[in-house]
């Protein structure tokens, strides 16, 4: 059994190690986070409630959005039992829901790259959590339950940008939008599903302990190259 865990441990340190180059920009050209091509025509042009479709666009939004899934596998990291995960990623979910649909119907406008560096400073607090950080530079430990609800709040409001860029047509915006809201909530229990398996795998490896230090090591790495990624792009544009 020694050897198929190390894989996948080694496997999920490879990930993770692409979540930096991805949020880092390197790669962002070819997995851009966002609605774009066809998927973006389609979004543009889509008038009257699209329910199927739009459910596919939330799921897949949630799947290849690198920088929500960092922040939800940091969060489950050190999260052993089940009653406390569905607590922690209901709490997300109902954060993210809310900013959404809000921001979107509502049409309250947020700075899309200031949005999206605080996501990245999301990713490298949770990190800089489980590594105990808090309490060994600060001496004391924030509610996480508090942060992920404030944070998921955050996240919502960076989705809804993705979607206000598109200037949607109010032809069906609210059932759009709800079946949008469904769609990532199923693409975030599926990818859920896969970072638990694959943990559940991880945890039996005598050499786990180490291995997550380096692997929350990553995940802050990467969300402060994220959070950098975006503040450039924040200055640049106000300099431009």
């Amino acid at each position: 059994m020694g050897r198929p865990i190390r894989l996948w441990s080694l496997a999920l340190l490879g990930l993770l190690a692409v979540g930096g180059l991805l949020a880092s920009g390197w790669l962002a050209p070819a997995f851009a986070h966002g609605i774009a091509g066809k998927d973006a025509a389609f979004v543009a042009a889509s008038k009257g409630p699209q329910i199927i479709p739009f459910l596919y666009l939330g799921a897949k939004h949630m799947v290849t959005g690198y920088d929500h899934l960092l922040f939800i596998l940091g969060v489950i990291f050190f999260l052993y039992r089940l009653k406390h995960v569905a607590l922690y990623v209901t709490m997300f979910s109902i954060g993210h829901s809310v900013t959404l649909l809000t921001g979107v119907l509502s049409n309250i406008h947020v700075n899309p790259f200031l949005v999206d560096a605080v996501i990245g400073l999301s990713v490298a607090y949770k990190a800089f959590d489980n590594l105990g950080g808090f309490k060994t530079v600060f001496g004391f430990q924030p509610d996480n339950r508090v942060a992920v609800l404030g944070f998921g709040l955050v996240h919502g409001f960076g989705l809804a940008t993705k979607l206000q860029a598109l200037r949607m047509s109010k032809d069906g915006l609210i059932a759009n939008m709800v079946s949008f809201n469904v769609g990532v909530e199923l693409g975030q229990l599926l990818a859920l599903s896969v970072m638990l398996g694959v943990i559940l795998l991880w945890r039996t490896s005598a050499l786990f302990n180490r291995q997550a230090v380096a692997a929350n090591a990553l995940i802050l790495f990467a969300g402060f190259l994220l959070m950098g990624y975006q503040l450039a792009g924040y200055f640049i544009g106000a300099r431009a």
